[in-house]
């Protein structure tokens, strides 16, 4: 069984022979962050299950690649994105926030239109040419093949356009306007998803933060009544195609869990403390697929390695099954040391395939 045939196995739950795990170190400048980028490619090197094939000088690569084609994410540029808001980070590789919100005044509603989503995906120009090419490459049957809206599609979107605090007000006063804003955004989402359908892809994205570190950023009446909505419209093409569809949210989200299922479809990226694995376990497990994030706040950053190794473990006992239904992701951040770097790897590749406890 290859990797591809594998991971569809997991998140459809028909017994895949390993639980599926990925990591990848964000495209920051590390020697800047004070790290040994030499002692960092070691580590990934020596886990070769995470990073087959990996080669030496891969993390200044990557970081040179963020000038080429991440605009959005260079530290003392300002970036306008395809709704208007301008974007700024003070680390290069590292997603910032937005300074200045396209619709902050309602007055420039009446002449405002969507980007064209045949040129980008709100974020960045979309790169087409590499979709035909991977859709009909002849290793398709050994390459999982996904695609997807870019992170902060619909809540986050208009979060952006109208300022946090404007948009909260707007749902609770029930202004029309945001149905109209909400509106145009799910239909530039749905036109984006339409054409990804035609490449019949084995899955699709829809990733957006709907939480905070206790609580959701909007009530359980909110988001059924502004967001639930226009997900359904999002999901439903491609439920209808067959196709997995991959949610993603950081942030506590257990309010807004049975919403979350019900709109959406097979598989959800969320997070493993901040939501509580024994929440988890009891409430989502079995439902809908479970692709947990590994904290990257507390126990792997400030635990020690057996901290690390014991916390993985719990998260794969209980959260794992013969039948499938979980995989591991994980994306570290300064400050965490190599040390606990190599402990989150060594787990991961443990108990998820190496020693894989459900075979």
């Amino acid at each position: 069984m290859n990797d591809k045939e594998n991971q569809i196995r997991a998140w459809t739950r028909q017994k895949p022979e390993w639980i599926p795990i990925q990591s990848g170190l964000p495209f920051l400048d590390w020697k800047a962050q004070g790290y040994d980028e030499a002692e960092l490619e070691r580590i990934c090197q020596k886990h070769s299950i995470l990073f087959p094939g990996y080669q030496p000088g891969t993390l200044r690569r990557n970081h040179q690649m963020v000038f080429e084609y991440y605009p959005d994410l260079i530290a003392g540029k300002p970036y306008t994105d395809y709704w208007g808001s301008v974007w700024e980070t003070k680390v290069t590789g590292m997603v910032g926030a937005v300074t200045h919100h396209a619709l902050e005044n309602w007055d420039d509603f009446e002449s405002f239109h969507a980007p064209d989503p045949d040129d980008n995906d709100g974020m960045r120009k979309i790169n087409w040419k590499w979709m035909d090419k991977t859709a009909v490459s002849p290793n398709r049957d050994e390459i999982f093949f996904g695609t997807g809206l870019p992170h902060g599609h619909t809540f986050l979107r208009v979060q952006d356009l109208r300022g946090y605090v404007n948009f909260l007000c707007d749902m609770a006063d029930e202004d029309p306007r945001i149905d109209q804003l909400l509106d145009m955004v799910c239909d530039f989402n749905v036109k984006l998803i339409n054409r990804f359908l035609s490449y019949k892809p084995d899955c699709i994205s829809i990733p957006e933060d709907l939480g905070m570190q206790n609580s959701p950023m909007l009530s359980v009446e909110q988001f059924r009544k502004y967001i639930a909505p226009r997900y359904d419209r999002m999901t439903k093409p491609i439920k209808e195609a067959g196709i997995i569809i991959h949610e993603h949210s950081d942030g506590y989200i257990m309010d807004l869990m049975d919403d979350i299922i019900r709109t959406g479809g097979t598989v959800i990226n969320m997070q493993d403390l901040v939501n509580g694995i024994n929440n988890i376990q009891k409430y989502v497990k079995g439902r809908i697929s479970i692709d947990l994030d590994i904290d990257r706040q507390n126990i792997t950053v400030f635990g020690t390695p057996k901290d690390i190794d014991d916390h993985i473990r719990e998260c794969v006992s209980k959260l794992g099954a013969p039948e499938g239904g979980l995989s591991l992701t994980y994306q570290p951040w300064p400050p965490i040391s190599p040390e606990n770097l190599d402990a989150v790897f060594t787990a991961m590749e443990k108990y998820c395939v190496i020693d894989y406890l459900f075979r």
